[in-house]
């Protein structure tokens, strides 16, 4: 899991490897070796994800490495549905109103942890409509596409093995200029200046830089799920906000050095044309066998490549053994574990 798995191995006195595209942002490397890790960087950028695969199946080789790979580890699914998925649904009652409704959740791929925390909130609201996202400029989900994108923290080319696509309603594809465009409006003096007089809340702008580049795809996508399904002001629409502008301070300053000093002029029309002005374009409603076609994405990725056989794939689609219930049902044997370890090691008590 990268920055997570490096920091928990840092508590337990682990030698954690973090494998991460070479061209993500700087501000990821310098924390991962401020705590220790060894970085191994791979060709390519965020949608470069089969050459992590590759050097993580070289690792395996050696016994002494243990392989977390987050794409295909039934445990991130399983915390996002119990933990992820109950935070938001606890979100919504304690701030909807009488006549309110959680209406959808959308989620940009990446991992596709998050998109069990949408499986959660099917479950307890079962008119919500749930989306997963990507970037335009690498359509996979949409069009079986390829590509280079900059939206960093979602990874493409290719349908993590954990996705439970059956259940998703939505695939919304968000232009990384968009989400570009729109960190620099969040952090920029100049942005908060025109967004103070444009009504924004000094609260608001205060929390502004909780949204890294995959946050604000996630805001975006909601939005344009709520113009697609023609949401009022009465439906909640959820997402979360996977990583702050702290690790992204670098791509601030690479927009300043292309477009020059920030303005109001810019911080207008930055809002006008990518948020206020979304529309409803590169984005589908997904019927049944849409979800079968995006579902039949993974044989090339995790059958052909990867190891996994077909048994096993559709075993995910047909769930004929109960996959995603029993997944989502040991969360308190592993709790009784972690509880176990925790307390036999004692690390929890020198915190």
């Amino acid at each position: 899991y990268c920055r997570g798995g490096a920091f928990n191995s840092r508590l337990l006195g682990a030698q954690g490897v973090a494998i991460l595209p070479a061209e993500m942002s700087q501000e990821r490397f310098d924390w991962l070796h401020e705590i220790g890790a060894e970085v191994i960087a791979t060709p390519g950028c965020e949608s470069n994800v089969k050459e992590i695969f590759d050097k993580t199946n070289e690792l395996k080789q050696d016994p002494q490495y243990m392989i977390f790979n987050q794409f295909e580890e039934m445990g991130n699914p399983l915390w996002h549905y119990n933990v992820t998925g109950n935070a938001l649904a606890d979100v919504y009652e304690a701030i909807k109103r009488p006549g309110d409704r959680f209406a959808g959740a959308a989620f940009t791929s990446g991992s596709a942890g998050t998109m069990s925390a949408g499986d959660l909130l099917k479950e307890k609201y079962p008119h919500l409509k749930l989306a997963v996202g990507e970037a335009l400029q690498c359509p996979t989900i949409l069009e079986n596409g390829f590509g280079d994108h900059r939206i960093e923290g979602i990874g493409d080319k290719h349908i993590p093995w954990i996705h439970n696509v059956k259940n998703t309603d939505m695939v919304i594809d968000i232009d990384d200029e968009d989400s570009q465009r729109l960190l620099r409006l969040f952090n920029d003096p100049a942005g908060h200046d025109y967004l103070r007089e444009a009504g924004v809340p000094e609260e608001t702008l205060s929390q502004l830089s909780l949204l890294g580049i995959s946050g604000i795809a996630n805001v975006l996508c909601c939005i344009k799920m709520a113009k697609y399904y023609e949401f009022t002001e009465r439906d909640v629409v959820g997402t979360v906000l996977t990583d702050s502008a702290v690790m992204y301070g670098s791509r601030i300053q690479e927009l300043n050095d292309q477009y020059g000093a920030y303005n109001a002029h810019e911080a207008a029309m930055d809002h006008a044309l990518h948020m206020l002005g979304l529309k409803l374009d590169n984005m589908q409603e997904l019927t049944y066998a849409d979800r079968k076609r995006v579902h039949n994405l993974k044989y090339y990725t995790w059958v052909e490549q990867q190891g996994k056989t077909v048994e096993e794939l559709n075993a995910l689609w047909y769930d004929t053994e109960g996959t995603w219930d029993t997944v989502h049902a040991q969360a308190k044997d592993l709790d009784d574990l972690i509880n176990a370890f925790n307390e036999a090691t004692g690390l929890l008590k020198d915190l």
